[in-house]
């Protein structure tokens, strides 16, 4: 470890890092309790992304009543504080404790795309269970888990250290498309979650949930360029003590197709598909809604309907 991250600008971060690592120890029936407390505590401060939160389940899921879209906000923050917490889990707990706490299904469908020699794109978008969806299909297959650069060094080490944990191979941070080339060339899987707000090269509008809003469609130009498989893949918490179910589903047929608009829309659906299963534990605290022209509109400073 560079010494110059025990600075003590970074000691809040250490701090923080601390705490996880202990809360790592934890049985998982007390991971549940404390989430509910810390997600009711979130709830009560005054946090922009709760307005967020509201107004994407409220664009979403437009047929819940009032009363409904707010028991899901709260369900929503129980989510994401035991998201924070499943983050400990991936990066400081055995592999056979993940075991014992997930099980996945379509194995066999993995192992076929392998067959064809072209690597896979393991299709998946942003839940709170994003960590453990990574640290569970790693005993599985080479996968390359993908992970954004944080400009806090001691953060941007640590995640390095455990992403690189979590993948059978290397971490690739999200831009380094050629990186994710590379490893599908060499037929092994990318874990890749294209699925919030871009306004980058490439960007199109795509429908969620019905709205326009400005979409990632590089996911047709990878498997077009390497032939690869695309496998969609969602993990999801299962109710109560019963851990987590992780589910690779057959290949996108037909994918890519002529259209990238088109593709990346067929992914929605399934996106919201697996929304509907599980609403809370979608990442509705992300500005998902925004266009690429200034005549779209700002969803996130009007108020939310009733």
């Amino acid at each position: 470890m560079p010494l110059r991250l025990l600075a003590p600008r970074y000691w809040p971060t250490w701090l923080g890092l601390i705490g996880l690592r202990l809360i790592s120890f934890l049985p998982y029936s007390a991971l549940l309790r404390l989430a509910s407390a810390g997600g009711a505590l979130l709830l009560r401060l005054p946090l922009r992304y709760r307005s967020i939160a509201r107004r994407n389940i409220a664009l979403c899921l437009s047929t819940l009543t009032e009363a409904e879209r707010e028991r899901l906000l709260a369900e929503h923050f129980r989510s994401l504080t035991m998201g924070l917490f499943e983050m400990a889990l991936a990066w400081w707990t055995p592999h056979e404790r993940i075991a014992r706490l997930a099980r996945i299904e379509g194995m066999e469908h993995l192992r076929a795309a392998f067959a064809q020699g072209h690597g896979v794109i393991l299709l998946s978008a942003h839940f709170t269970t994003l960590e453990m969806s990574g640290i569970i299909i790693v005993p599985h297959a080479p996968v390359h888990i993908l992970y954004r650069p944080t400009k806090n060094a001691l953060l941007a080490w640590i995640l390095q250290r455990n992403r690189s944990r979590q993948s059978a191979r290397s971490a690739i941070p999200r831009d380094d498309v050629r990186g994710m080339i590379n490893a599908l060339r060499r037929n092994e899987a990318v874990w890749y979650a294209p699925d919030q707000a871009y306004r980058k090269k490439g960007a199109e509008m795509v429908p969620f949930f019905g709205i326009p809003a400005a979409t990632n469609t590089a996911t047709s130009r990878l498997a077009r360029m390497t032939q690869a498989i695309v496998l969609p893949y969602f993990a999801r918490r299962l109710p109560g003590k019963q851990g987590y179910l992780a589910q690779i589903h057959p290949p996108l047929e037909g994918f890519p197709s002529g259209s990238p608009a088109h593709d990346a829309e067929r992914f929605n659906h399934l996106i919201e598909a697996q929304i509907r299963l599980a609403p809370e534990q979608y990442l509705w605290i992300h500005r998902r809604f925004k266009g690429l022209s200034d005549d779209y509109p700002d969803y996130y400073t009007q108020r939310t309907p009733t």
